[in-house]
């Protein structure tokens, strides 16, 4: 029987969301098979501050079929798609996380989930690890893993103050997760974001990406294929001079803000454009965030300065200068391809999450013996992740003939 979307509950939807994302994430899949014959999670609460779609969903329920008692929380009060927690709530799982909760509900769910006392952390920012400690919250906490650039680094900052309680595993620092995520994940639901925003053309514009890590290429890289005329600004040499050899222009955030047309901050800083900044912009031009933290763009400045400021499209405020320009801020500043958009595509999570899910299983075993520091994935874990992907696209591998082992294994090559 056919049903018509527009008709059907908000958790009826949520599961067909979860059920569409599932269908393209093959290797979480295959972990989820695993985890429900081998129950490697067996009697560990897990708390998970992330965002609440249905990619992260599907982890939730991978967590779950590896025998682990689950809850969940928003990492950003933005990124909850409301029917994904109606139908997890529906599933058992439970979900502390609405669609534009403000910042007062937002730590009371995270409060919430640690309530629950967790063994694991899964943390997006590391906004539950910071408020665990800053609450000097007595909890039996093994182990943790962080989804993000952001929140590594703020982790590491911990454990180099020496505050960091019990080990965490970087997961964005595994090659499966920052060289496909950050790069094509971050690269193409950002551009969705502004355009469903702004519904603008990105080509002919002038699109101010700061900052080139991983994310930044990503954005720059799909803004030039959709013929952006593309213009860096870094702070780091030697990221700029590759953005330079990609083609990209590469100036300081004062020459770029008097021809940028549409302005991207990636960067994890705060204040990356500021009011001298805004008061060199032209009229209509356009400012997203694609950063973790809504810090990147200085919208109090931004406020001081106008005149006025109104909503003109879902997820788009216009706020008008005492010359008459008016700035275009996507979904208040925040991370803009959930703000705005759906976040990444299930395909490209499905690295990122596997390996979530596989770090879970590699701190049950290990964590007892780890110092409370920031660690990576072990190699091996990262690249099974990346041949079970090559596989599932249909892909294969070259083999070694024993002859070019022997030869790669000595160092008398000859001539």
């Amino acid at each position: 029987m056919q049903h018509d979307i527009a008709h059907i509950g908000l958790s009826e939807q949520g599961h067909l969301r979860i059920e569409w994302a599932a269908r393209r994430m093959p290797v979480l899949a295959a972990i989820r098979e695993r985890f429900e014959d081998e129950k490697p999670l067996a009697g560990y609460r897990i708390g998970a501050c992330m965002h609440v779609t249905s990619e992260t969903a599907n982890l939730m329920m991978t967590l779950v079929a590896g025998g682990a008692q689950v809850a969940l929380c928003a990492s950003n009060p933005l990124s909850t798609q409301d029917d994904v927690a109606a139908a997890l709530v529906d599933a058992g799982i439970p979900v502390f996380a609405v669609r534009g909760e403000d910042a007062e509900t937002f730590y009371e769910h995270i409060s919430a989930v640690l309530d629950t006392e967790p063994h694991l952390i899964f943390d997006d920012g590391a906004d539950m690890t910071t408020v665990l400690h800053q609450e000097r919250r007595e909890q039996p906490v093994l182990g943790g893993m962080e989804e993000t650039t952001t929140g590594v680094i703020r982790l590491k900052a911990m454990a180099d103050d020496g505050v960091l309680r019990f080990p965490v595993v970087a997961v964005n620092d595994s090659d499966t997760k920052h060289l496909f995520d950050n790069r094509h994940g971050t690269g193409q639901s950002s551009l969705d974001g502004i355009l469903r925003a702004a519904n603008l053309l990105f080509a002919g514009k002038k699109v101010v990406v700061a900052g080139y890590g991983d994310c930044g290429w990503g954005i720059a890289t799909r803004a030039k294929g959709m013929g952006a005329d593309v213009i860096v600004t870094e702070v780091d040499p030697i990221r700029a001079v590759a953005a330079a050899m990609e083609g990209h222009r590469v100036m300081s955030g004062s020459e770029a803000a008097e021809v940028g047309d549409v302005f991207i901050t990636a960067t994890g800083n705060i204040r990356v454009f500021r009011g001298e900044h805004f008061e060199k912009m032209k009229d209509n031009a356009v400012v997203a965030n694609a950063g973790h933290f809504d810090v990147e763009l200085d919208l109090e400045a931004l406020s001081e300065m106008a005149t006025s400021r109104r909503i003109i499209r879902d997820n788009l405020e216009e706020f008008t200068l005492p010359d008459g320009r008016r700035i275009l801020v996507v979904a208040e500043g925040r991370l803009v391809n959930l703000g705005a958009a759906e976040g990444h595509p299930a395909d490209v999570m499905d690295l990122s999450f596997s390996d979530q899910a596989i770090a879970a299983e590699w701190l049950v075993q290990n964590g007892e013996q780890l110092d409370p520091k920031v660690y990576r994935l072990p190699a091996e874990l990262d690249e099974e992740v990346a041949r079970l992907k090559l596989e599932a696209m249909d892909g294969s591998l070259e083999p070694l003939t024993d002859e070019q082992v022997d030869y790669l294994a000595s160092w008398q090559h000859g001539t």
